[in-house]
């Protein structure tokens, strides 16, 4: 008579996954990259930032969100540019240029931003979008900005990435900020680095 296998038990459904904000650093830094490997964990990884001390789990986070790329995961991010605290303010930055497609939507009111550390900071994300979307927005900052230090920002970065549609406002920003020599010189460079591409 042969042998009749019995079926295999079931396997049992996954654990629910640990909670991001309870246990140990090395605890939660392991439940957040878990967490990342799911589509939905937006919501949850935006809620743990918001609570979490641990430099390396923010870390974490930033990089599951910066890997989610989407509108929520960027709005998320954005906030953090705004922080007292300049590793958040680093970390947001980084997470939004690894994501320059959803972060896309959030520049133009992070450009406008009251504090001039935003403006400055937003500068950086614009080197890693397509011209045609970078050259208007830095135009834009450049024609209303007041702050030499976010001017010479966006200045560097034109000279990087500025077509020829950037040079009346470069002349503009040459001459409303005239007493400044390093602007000065910055303005120069790229004006005569545009005017060769």
């Amino acid at each position: 008579m042969p042998l009749i296998r019995r079926p295999s038990p079931p396997v049992e459904a996954a654990a629910p996954s640990r909670s991001l904000t309870e246990g140990t650093a090395d605890q939660r830094w392991a439940a957040v990259r878990a967490a990342a490997e799911r589509p939905d964990a937006v919501p949850s990884l935006a809620a743990a930032l918001a609570q979490e001390s641990d430099p390396r789990v923010r870390e974490a986070i930033f990089t599951g969100l910066a890997r989610a790329a989407t509108a929520e995961s960027a709005e998320a991010v954005a906030a953090y540019v705004r922080s007292d605290d300049a590793g958040l303010r680093r970390a947001a930055i980084d997470a939004l240029r690894a994501m320059p497609m959803a972060s896309r939507p959030h520049l133009p009111g992070m450009l406008a931003d009251p504090d001039p550390d935003v403006r400055l900071l937003s500068c950086e994300l614009l080197r890693d979008l397509p011209q045609a979307d970078s050259n208007p927005l830095l135009i834009g900052l450049l024609e209303r900005e007041s702050s030499k230090n976010v001017a010479a920002a966006a200045v560097e970065v034109l000279a990087e990435i500025g077509r020829p549609e950037a040079l009346p406002v470069l002349n503009r920003v040459a001459q409303r900020f005239g007493d400044d020599p390093f602007l000065a010189f910055s303005i120069k460079l790229a004006v005569d680095r545009i005017g060769r591409s």
